[in-house]
């Protein structure tokens, strides 16, 4: 078929005739539905969507109906969107010195398995510089202390700004950011926590369950908020351990849930799946 396949997402006030609208709308433009996945929440009475519809090689002509359906669904700007299935959101990566969700995320994204751009990557050390050279990234090393947090966060966000980057994946940045960073990029966040969330949280969370002799272990990957690993969570994955484990040997099993984990997430925002349903989210996977 002419044209190329959108990715139409939304999030309103839950209300009746909202699926008839949107549909109505694409019928009435000749374009086909090719995948829908919906969502009602009666806690928080929003309603969630994503339709993958084509085909059409601009969406021009829809965008006098579009805003119009919109206004009727009180929907603000950044809960309504269309854009190009193929369009890829560019990613400025975070990272201290544990890299097996950086390399994981860099080889995925070569070999096409994550549709995103990586521009940019940004660590407080400087041991992955040859790592991100190899795949012709660039690499900042931008060192942070307590003083200079501030200072070293108005770095980053003139990299975004300058890159035009979509979302920060902290991939192990072992670093907490600041409120101020937290809120310009609200929603635009994303963490990989090595503990399954709430519980261990903070440092050395496999030490911690070691402690207390768990049988599984697991990890989180999250949207940032001011409140540290309190953001709402995409994706979660355990492991099977036992008494015979050591501390060492659940660090190894977990990098493994973690690289999934974090690349699930990844994944899903950049298709659009992901949505804030306030301390928790929607994710159509």
């Amino acid at each position: 078929m002419a044209g190329v396949d959108h990715i139409l997402t939304l999030s309103c006030p839950d209300k009746p005739g909202i699926v008839h609208a949107v549909t109505g709308l694409l019928a009435k433009h000749n374009l086909n539905i090719l995948d829908l996945q919906q969502f009602s929440d009666p806690t928080s009475q929003k309603f969630f969507m994503r339709v993958h519809f084509g085909y059409t090689e601009s969406t021009a002509s829809l965008d006098a109906d579009m805003a119009s359906l919109k206004a009727s669904l009180a929907a603000a700007d950044e809960d309504f969107d269309v854009r190009p299935a193929a369009k890829k959101p560019r990613v400025l990566i975070m990272v201290s010195k544990i890299g097996h969700c950086l390399n994981d995320l860099l080889f995925r994204t070569k070999n096409k398995q994550l549709g995103i751009e990586i521009p940019i990557i940004v660590s407080n050390h400087p041991d992955y510089r040859a790592l991100a050279e190899s795949y012709g990234i660039e690499f900042h090393h931008l060192p942070v202390t307590k003083d200079t947090k501030l200072e070293q966060e108005k770095q980053i966000l003139d990299l975004i700004r300058a890159n035009s980057i979509d979302l920060v994946v902290l991939a192990r940045y072992m670093q907490v950011l600041s409120p101020g960073l937290c809120e310009a990029m609200s929603g635009k966040i994303i963490n990989i926590h090595h503990s399954f969330l709430p519980s261990f949280k903070g440092a050395k969370p496999y030490h911690q369950a070691y402690d207390r002799g768990v049988k599984i272990i697991g990890a989180t990957a999250h949207i940032v908020t001011a409140d540290l690993d309190e953001g709402p969570i995409i994706e979660q994955r355990i492991a099977r351990v036992d008494h015979s484990m050591s501390p060492k040997e659940l660090v190894e099993e977990g990098s493994n849930v973690e690289s999934q984990v974090l690349a699930a997430a990844v994944k899903w925002w950049s298709e659009k799946r992901v949505f804030q349903n306030g301390h928790k989210t929607v994710v159509f996977n």
